[in-house]
């Protein structure tokens, strides 16, 4: 086992590529990460890959980026000790995407764990982290957006960002998420009504 390498400390500002160099294919990847004497450089390739999609699918499920990326550095703490085990039966970002679902459902659960307010009462503390999010650059339509999914229950929440955003299958997600297909769908029924509602009131405001 490899130890963790320094870069993980503070991933978000590693990794300077030249933006001259092509993106690596995942056969080039698997072959440096699969000799120690190219390991850490193959992980970081990899990270520099990968860590702005797996970032942006984190940060839609725990909307804050510090929450994101805490949870991006256990997602990468997480691959980079088990990434000799991945066995290619699907493709490397599946697997990685996988892990960083995991994470942030992880993260999430353990949120819900330790608050003792209401929904509302969360949701509205989010929304105010939302707001003072300096590594925010969306538009004001996009906060929007982000505020009534941060009014959401967590599950619902989840559910809505894998099927809107990832257009991720019922029955894919059903095996991610350890739920059925028809609760999956009424998850997101409800997810989108109340992100419906939320933009009629917001417009009569």
């Amino acid at each position: 086992m490899h130890p963790l390498p320094v870069i993980l400390i503070k991933i978000h500002k590693d990794l300077e590529i030249p933006a001259k160099n092509k993106p690596a294919t995942d056969e080039q990847i698997l072959e440096l990460l699969r000799s120690d004497r190219s390991f850490d450089q193959g992980f970081r390739v990899l990270m520099h890959t990968y860590k702005e999609r797996l970032y942006w699918h984190i940060r839609r499920m725990v909307l804050v980026h510090e929450d994101a990326d805490d949870v991006l550095q256990n997602t990468f703490i997480k691959i980079y000790r088990g990434v000799l085990q991945f066995e290619g039966k699907s493709k490397l970002y599946t697997w990685l995407y996988r892990i960083a679902t995991n994470e942030a459902i992880t993260f999430l659960q353990n949120r819900s764990r330790h608050q003792s307010s209401s929904i509302d009462d969360s949701a509205a503390v989010l929304q105010n982290r939302l707001k003072a999010d300096s590594w925010f650059d969306g538009d004001a339509l996009q906060l929007q957006l982000q505020e009534a999914m941060a009014q959401l229950p967590d599950k619902q929440r989840q559910v809505f960002n894998l099927r809107y955003y990832d257009e991720m299958p019922y029955e894919e997600m059903a095996h991610l998420l350890d739920t059925s297909v028809g609760a999956l769908k009424a998850s997101f029924h409800h997810a989108v009504k109340k992100i419906e509602h939320f933009f009629r009131e917001a417009d009569h405001v």
